[in-house]
């Protein structure tokens, strides 16, 4: 009789169970830094786009039309392929090379170039799609708001940060978080460019030991329990934001 606490072993051998761990460790921190960047440049888009210059809209639209038009995939293949195939042959040598930060008697592993090129096409690509749905934000936002709080002698940042950016923000916490939950996913197709992340593991553990229902279905619950863990994070804002809105009306 198995013991239960030898079931992961039976399943898959320890090494490959390994392998599949450290791509969802990888998984994990590129998507956390992708949604950290797409907010922050969400933001900046989202304000560019509904700017009362045309020229700064023009730009955005022109930035969403770039992004939102094209495969994924093909971005990845053009900053990962064609990019540095316009550099000097050392510059894109040297990109490819493995490096290293020294910091006095310590060292780390400087990201390799996969890493940062898929990390540079998500970030762009999901800005796009983040941007979009805080600008749906921002417009929910009663304009009265804003005219009142100018009206009070503050500047138009002090109005966006202090009084529409949070209000926007706390209205689509549902849309953002499922655009976070297709980062996740997304990114999934930094495998073709060499992205050492969930997928390709994955598919280094099939190659090697032919277990493809247990590599992909280990794999598969993984994934389902990044974004599930993104979803209960959404969730448990909104039903915050629910309750504190019913605790002020009862005020």
């Amino acid at each position: 009789m198995i013991a239960f606490t030898d079931w992961p072993r039976q399943l898959l051998a320890a090494r490959y169970w390994g392998w599949l761990l450290d791509g969802a460790a990888t998984t994990l921190l590129a998507s956390l830094l992708v949604i950290a960047a797409a907010t922050l440049l969400g933001m900046l888009f989202a304000v560019a786009r509904t700017a009362p210059l045309a020229p700064v809209r023009q730009a955005a639209g022109l930035y969403l039309s770039a992004f939102r038009n094209t495969p994924l995939l093909v971005q990845l293949f053009f900053w990962y392929f064609g990019v540095p195939g316009l550099l000097p042959q050392e510059w894109a040598a040297w990109l490819n090379r493995p490096h290293r930060l020294e910091l006095g008697a310590f060292g780390i592993g400087w990201p390799s170039f996969e890493f940062v090129a898929a990390l540079w096409g998500l970030v762009l690509y999901s800005t796009a799609y983040v941007g979009e749905e805080i600008r749906a934000g921002l417009r929910s936002v009663p304009r009265s708001q804003a005219q009142a709080a100018l009206s009070l002698g503050m500047r138009r940042a002090q109005v966006l940060r202090h009084i529409v950016l949070p209000q926007a923000l706390a209205r689509i916490v549902a849309p953002l978080f499922g655009q976070y939950m297709n980062i996740v996913k997304n990114t999934s197709l930094g495998m073709a460019i060499g992205l050492m992340e969930l997928s390709y593991r994955a598919r280094q553990a099939e190659a090697e030991t032919f277990q493809s229902f247990q590599v992909y279905g280990i794999a598969t619950m993984l994934y389902i329990a990044l974004v599930a863990a993104l979803e209960m994070l959404g969730r448990h804002l909104q039903n915050r934001r629910r309750w504190g809105r019913i605790r002020l009306e009862r005020t």
